[in-house]
């Protein structure tokens, strides 16, 4: 389903609206604080396909209090051996990671197991006062597998992490923002009005130049090559050349 039907028809448990230059994805599932389904996987699995397609800037929010409070753990209980190596949860979440550009996750409220996981996997990330994030997989009898336990230690290093994930800590979004893991606190309510004015922000870069920066500081090894491979693409394109000509006339001016 195209995503500019969906602002019309909708998803079942996604809102989702196109822009010209973003796509705004709401998890839906209030009732459940957007706890993660098999139903919304799916459906995430659809936004992505269409981002792969036609990239754009993404912005992933949750409707009601919660950013989303977990992944379903009803679903989660029936599930056994085979879902596990499916890594149902985890291969939509690597899947948003690796979109073309830049992804933004604005959190209000809780940002919990799989909705902490699906927030990490976001480029950026942006909190209202009240969000918390964190993983108590362990105490349910199960491992943080969709994410954390390779993303968390990257964005705020082993010992914090470690604290997470095995000593049950909560970060608060003052926390948050001292380890580096959101960009910026803001009132709460405000985080989806945050993220947009960060994607207004990276919308007026150069969209090629967007989405090789973006290839290269998430290669898995750091190679100069890549940047001069990146820049010789850059070089060449008529955008560099009329962003560069537009500053060197309005310094001149």
């Amino acid at each position: 389903m195209p995503i500019e039907d969906a602002v019309v028809s909708g998803f079942a448990v996604l809102r989702v609206q196109q822009l010209d230059d973003r796509v705004v994805v709401e998890l839906n599932r209030p009732q459940v604080r957007n706890a993660i389904n098999a139903e919304m996987v799916a459906e995430l699995h659809e936004v992505c396909a269409e981002l792969e397609r036609a990239p754009k800037i993404l912005i992933v929010t949750g409707t009601g209090t919660d950013f989303a409070a977990g992944a379903d753990i009803a679903e989660l209980r029936e599930r056994g051996r085979d879902e596990a190596l499916a890594g149902i949860n985890r291969a939509v979440f690597d899947r948003v990671a690796g979109l073309p550009m830049p992804t933004i996750a604005a959190v209000e409220g809780n940002a919990l197991g799989g909705g902490a996981e699906l927030a990490y996997a976001c480029d950026l990330r942006v909190a209202g006062s009240g969000a918390r994030f964190g993983n108590p997989e362990v105490g349910l009898g199960i491992v943080a597998s969709a994410g954390a336990n390779y993303r968390l230690a990257e964005l705020v290093g082993k010992s914090v992490a470690k604290q997470v994930i095995l000593g049950g800590r909560i970060l608060d979004a003052d926390a948050a923002l001292q380890y580096g893991l959101v960009a910026e606190v803001v009132a709460s309510g405000a985080a989806l009005a945050a993220a947009g004015a960060l994607a207004d922000r990276i919308a007026k870069s150069s969209a090629l130049a967007l989405r090789l920066s973006k290839a290269i500081l998430d290669a898995a090894n750091p190679h100069p090559l890549l940047d001069d491979l990146a820049q010789a693409v850059l070089f060449e394109s008529a955008d560099k050349k009329e962003r560069m000509t537009r500053f060197l006339e309005r310094r001149s001016s």
